[in-house]
């Protein structure tokens, strides 16, 4: 199928996980949901609900002996690529170009060894086919683009010399070098304290607005996503619960799941302080 004919930029049809060995199950059970191009989609769901497999599975990411069933499509500028079933090589290509992910703990996804300013060499070089000057450039304007001060020095630095809300803007710089149509955030503010987590929720939200890209953003929690995405999958337990618009969600849940994790969000928010008021005011 040719990128004119598919209409969605992602097409998840049927999309398990599944592990194999002496005691096979299904750890993910027909997830069924579509992204439009510019799109905002907001995943969530407890701990083990799926909601983290399910974005592995679309970048081929899964790790062995995890295995995809059924149909993970995203339009790319030479065609409609299926990454379930996919070869290395052929995700390759599409990785980074046309979707790309900034996980939970960038020193999982970041390379200790190598000074940040190569790490930011490989796809710009790749996929954009930068080099000599216009790469060097190229990797500052990266992390300038992050609100990253003193882009030299950082780009001279390991991971371990800078500080965890640096350390998530550089990831996001490398998941926006090759500047990808899909960018999938797997709760890229957790690890991080409250002031710092505001801060890389505002890049995000810049950054796929300027770009005009989709985003695909998995959170445990419900008003961050209410501030972000257009509408909410809801998973529990490895399965589809609720799929509708961001409003209908907050205001109308239809599965008494969702229905708990509302009136759960509600609860804490009414508990916390309000803006500028102190726990022992």
């Amino acid at each position: 199928m040719s990128a004119a004919a598919m209409t969605e930029l992602l097409e998840l049809t049927e999309l398990s996980v599944h592990v194999g060995g002496p005691e096979p199950r299904t750890l993910v059970h027909g997830v069924d949901v579509s992204l439009a191009p510019g799109e905002r989609l907001g995943i969530i769901g407890e701990s083990g609900s799926g909601k983290s497999l399910t974005a592995l599975a679309v970048l081929g990411l899964l790790p062995y002996p995890l295995v995809s069933r059924g149909s993970a499509r995203i339009a790319t500028p030479g065609g409609a690529v299926e990454v379930v079933g996919a070869p290395a090589r052929r995700l390759d290509r599409v990785r980074g170009a046309t979707l790309s992910a900034v996980f939970q703990e960038p020193l999982a996804s970041l390379d200790p060894l190598m000074r940040i300013g190569r790490q930011l060499e490989w796809p710009l070089r790749r996929h954009r086919g930068l080099r000599g000057d216009e790469l060097r450039r190229a990797v500052l304007d990266a992390l300038a683009e992050v609100q990253l001060a003193e882009p030299e020095r950082i780009a001279r630095s390991y991971i371990h010399e800078i500080s965890g809300g640096q350390r998530q803007r550089v990831a996001i710089a490398l998941a926006l070098a090759a500047d990808p149509q899909l960018l999938i955030a797997d709760e890229p503010t957790t690890a991080l304290d409250v002031t710092v987590q505001a801060g890389i929720l505002e890049l995000l939200q810049r950054e796929v607005t300027e770009r005009g890209m989709s985003l695909l953003f998995i959170s445990h929690d419900l008003p961050v996503l209410a501030g972000i995405a257009d509408r909410v999958l809801v998973m529990k337990d490895g399965r589809q619960v609720e799929l509708g618009a961001t409003a209908q969600i907050l205001g109308a849940p239809a599965d008494p799941y969702t229905a708990q994790l509302v009136a759960a969000s509600r609860r804490l928010d009414e508990f916390l302080p309000a803006p500028g008021e102190g726990m022992g005011a």
